[in-house]
C-alpha cells in the first residue's frame, strides 16, 4: 500500500527537531542525568485542569539519530479502530475518548494487585524522552520522540510471582462514546501481550507524552505502550488492565487473523505477510521507500530475547 505525506501538511507546518528539543519536560520523578528546565505543569488530554508536576528531563540512551517526523504527521495520521478505522478518524474522534479520571488495574502473578490512579501510576517515576523508530505492517513508519518510563520500573512494583510468563494489556472498553467499538471489527476490548522477557527489557517503554506534551487522545491518551521492534499494533493504546499471567494472553490481531499475526510481530523483513511483502517500507513524509531492517534496527538489543526461536514460525 503506497503512503504519502497528507496534501494538507504544508512544509512550515512540520516541527523542527530543535523546537520539540526545547520544549521537552518531563513529569516528576527522580533525578537522571541531562539538563534540567524549569518546574511547570501540564494540562491532561481531557482538557480538564487536573495538573502533572514536571522536573529533570534526559536522552534515552536508546534514541535514534534518524529524522524525527513533524508533530503534525504524528498526530494526524493514526490508527486506533476504537476512534475509527480511516487514517483520519482518530484525531477527528479524539475528543469522544474520556481519559479522566483514568484508573489502571494491575492483577495476575503479582503479589501487589490493585486498582492505582494515573497520578499512583506515574508519581514514581523518571520520565525519559526516547525517540523510536515506529513500523507496521501497512508499509509505513515514523520517528517518534517519546516521553515515558520502561515498563519494567511499573511492573516491579507490583512484584511479579515466580509464575509470571506473560503480561497482558487490555484497551479501555466504552461503546457508548466510542465509534468504533460499535461495529465489530474487533473482537472488543482490544488486547494484547508480551513475554515477560519482553516486557522487562529497558526498550519497551510506557509512552504519556510525545514531543514534549502530554499524549494527545489519538495517540493513545494516558498512557500506551511503545515496543519498538515490533509492528506498531502491538503498542497498545489507552490502557486500563495489565494482568501478569502464566499462559500466553489472545492478541486481538491473532484473534481476528491468525495467519497473518501471530503473537511475537517482530519486525522481520524475511518473513511476508500473507497479503504483502516487508522487505521495504515507507516512512510517513518520504517518497521512496526504504529497507526494513531486522527488529526494526534494534538487533543488537533485543535478538538475545528469540536465540534459538524460529521466528519464521514463532511469528
Amino acid at each position: 500500500m503506497l503512503i504519502k505525506r497528507p496534501d494538507d501538511i504544508r512544509p512550515s507546518e512540520i516541527t523542527d527537531e530543535t523546537v520539540y528539543r526545547q520544549r521537552r519536560l518531563f513529569l516528576k520523578g527522580a533525578a537522571v542525568a541531562g539538563a534540567t528546565v524549569a518546574a511547570g505543569s501540564l494540562l491532561m488530554p481531557s482538557g480538564s485542569r487536573a495538573k502533572v508536576e514536571l522536573g529533570e528531563i534526559a536522552e534515552s540512551p536508546y534514541s535514534t539519530d534518524d529524522t524525527v517526523n513533524s508533530f503534525e504527521d504524528v498526530s494526524s495520521y493514526n490508527n486506533f479502530y476504537e476512534l475509527g478505522t480511516d487514517k483520519s478518524d482518530p484525531k477527528r474522534n479524539a475528543h469522544l475518548l474520556k481519559t479522566e479520571p483514568w484508573s489502571v488495574q494491575i492483577d495476575g502473578e503479582v503479589t501487589k494487585p490493585g486498582t492505582f490512579t494515573l497520578e499512583d501510576i506515574l508519581k514514581p517515576h523518571a520520565m525519559e524522552e526516547r525517540i523510536y523508530r515506529l513500523r507496521c505492517v501497512e508499509a509505513w513508519s515514523m520517528v517518534i520522540p517519546w516521553v515515558g518510563f520502561p515498563l519494567a520500573d511499573l511492573l516491579q512494583r507490583f512484584e511479579p510471582t515466580g509464575n509470571a510468563k506473560y503480561v497482558a494489556f487490555e484497551t479501555i472498553l466504552d461503546p457508548e462514546n466510542l465509534p468504533g467499538q460499535q461495529r465489530r471489527v474487533l473482537e472488543w476490548p482490544y488486547v494484547e501481550g508480551l513475554r515477560i522477557d519482553e516486557a522487562m527489557h529497558p526498550l519497551t517503554l510506557v509512552a504519556v507524552g510525545m514531543y514534549g506534551q502530554v499524549l494527545p487522545n489519538q495517540n493513545g491518551a494516558p498512557l500506551r505502550l511503545v515496543v519498538p521492534w515490533k509492528y506498531g499494533f502491538k503498542s497498545i493504546k489507552s490502557i486500563v488492565r495489565i494482568s501478569l499471567t502464566e499462559q500466553e494472553p489472545p492478541t486481538s490481531w491473532n484473534r481476528a487473523a491468525a495467519n497473518e499475526y501471530g503473537f511475537y510481530s517482530n519486525v522481520n523483513p524475511n518473513v511476508s505477510h500473507p497479503r504483502w511483502s516487508q522487505k521495504r517500507e515507507r516512512r510517513i513524509g518520504d517518497f521512496l521507500k526504504r529497507e526494513t531492517l531486522m527488529f526494526n534496527g534494534y538487533a543488537d538489543e533485543v535478538a538475545g530475547l528469540y536465540t534459538g526461536m524460529d521466528l519464521a514460525t514463532s511469528f
